[in-house]
């Protein structure tokens, strides 16, 4: 039979998801009963893809804002005056955080970058700031002087919310003072507070060792807070509180921990029930960035957390239309076809550097596959937690 689909990927439905669930056998038998429904069987080398929120749920891996609080004033060693960079502006990710921060401290100064955060989220129009003659690399903006040039009220084309406004007045709504300062020079900060909670997601490193070597005495980021339990908290040793989304108004969910554990068991589970060796991984935001908005996406701090072996790598792929257009641009028909597929059989295990590979997508194997599983599942209310992926390995040679 003439092979007539590639990749097809499946959202799996399964029932609400509370703390203390065993999600493993939910997805296990959520994909089991999905294939015997819809009359499709599980091959080796599918993808099983997890929303890194069902297996936090599951895991309970929560932290109160008092939580937060606590450990901010014990990282800080009780100085309650310190700096926050370049965080992202958002309701359910960075929100709570500063509200939890601003219970342990009496005077914030924050630090925002301009014209938007690092992931799209705008504070200007840019043209605006064009016009004006403002030059984001070094133009150092009071609030006032932000409010001067931009307006009382600057909302977000999308949100519609005054995101200065509002961590203003999360700030004070917690009894603290604060002031705001736009600038994307993270040394700025010290010119207020030589202690800095560093709050960006994909740039942390380098700018914590910018800090660092200006000379800034207490240097931490997102990633150095709830990275250990306390009185039944949750917790992630690695990301701490990048990751987290609001859950509450008091409470905030966590990245997901001990990934791999959970990848490998439901793999296992799978294999035991089907007898075929899939491949497992926990997805969060996808990588990908929307070109009306200008947002990028991926707002947690990587876009799988864990995963299966068989899921390390790049792709390693031809182009098609390069071979149609080249090698092979006097045949056609089943000749063409033919001599396609002989092509794709023969290609080496590595193509990087390739002519025939040129225009082929060169990200991990992980983020183009928790991108699509991002996309498929949605962050509102389809409710498919579970992805599935078939096919994604195939090519124009397989039968």
């Amino acid at each position: 039979m003439v092979r007539t689909v590639g990749a097809v990927a499946r959202g799996i439905r399964l029932p609400i998801i509370k703390p203390g669930d065993d999600l493993v056998e939910m997805v296990v038998q959520a994909i089991k009963v999905s294939a015997e429904t819809e009359g499709y069987l599980i091959r080796d080398h599918d993808v099983v893809g997890i929303t890194e929120s069902a297996v936090a749920r599951a895991q309970g891996n929560y932290v109160t804002l008092a939580d937060v609080a606590e450990d901010v004033r014990r990282k800080f060693k009780g100085k309650q005056e310190f700096g926050i960079v370049l965080p992202i502006l958002s309701r359910n990710r960075f929100s709570p955080i500063l509200k939890g921060i601003a219970r342990s401290a009496k005077k914030i100064y924050l630090q925002l970058g301009y014209p938007a955060d690092e992931v799209g989220n705008h504070l200007m129009a840019e043209e605006k700031m064009f016009e004006l003659g403002l030059n984001p690399y070094v133009d150092i903006l009071s609030e006032a002087k932000y409010r001067e040039l931009f307006g009382a009220e600057v909302k977000h084309p999308f949100t519609g919310i005054d995101y200065v406004q509002m961590y203003h007045d999360l700030v004070t709504g917690e009894g603290a003072e604060l002031e705001i300062v736009l600038a994307n020079d993270p040394r700025v900060i010290l010119q207020y507070t030589q202690d800095v909670l560093v709050a960006d997601v994909h740039n942390r490193f380098r700018n914590k060792k910018i800090l660092q070597q200006a000379g800034a005495q207490i240097v931490l980021g997102l990633d150095d807070i709830c990275t250990s339990a306390f009185r039944g908290s949750g917790y992630n040793s690695q990301y701490g509180l990048l990751g987290s989304n609001k859950a509450t108004e008091t409470k905030i969910k966590l990245f997901p921990r001990d990934g791999e554990k959970f990848v490998l068991a439901v793999q296992a589970g799978l294999q035991e029930i089907t007898g075929k060796q899939a491949e497992v991984l926990i997805y969060g935001d996808g990588a990908f960035k929307d070109p009306v908005g200008g947002i990028w996406e991926l707002a947690d701090p990587v876009v799988a957390p864990a995963y299966t072996t068989g899921l390390r790598g790049l792709p390693n792929e031809i182009k098609l239309k390069y071979l149609a257009d080249n090698q092979l641009q006097d045949l056609s028909g089943e000749t063409c076809q033919t001599a396609m597929k002989e092509y794709i059989r023969q290609k080496k295990a590595n193509l990087v550097g390739a002519a025939a590979s040129q225009g082929t997508t060169p990200r991990q194997l992980t983020d183009l596959l928790g991108s699509l599983c991002d996309l498929v599942s949605g962050s509102g209310d389809k409710g498919t937690p579970v992805v599935l992926i078939q096919g994604y390995f195939d090519n124009y040679a397989t039968e």
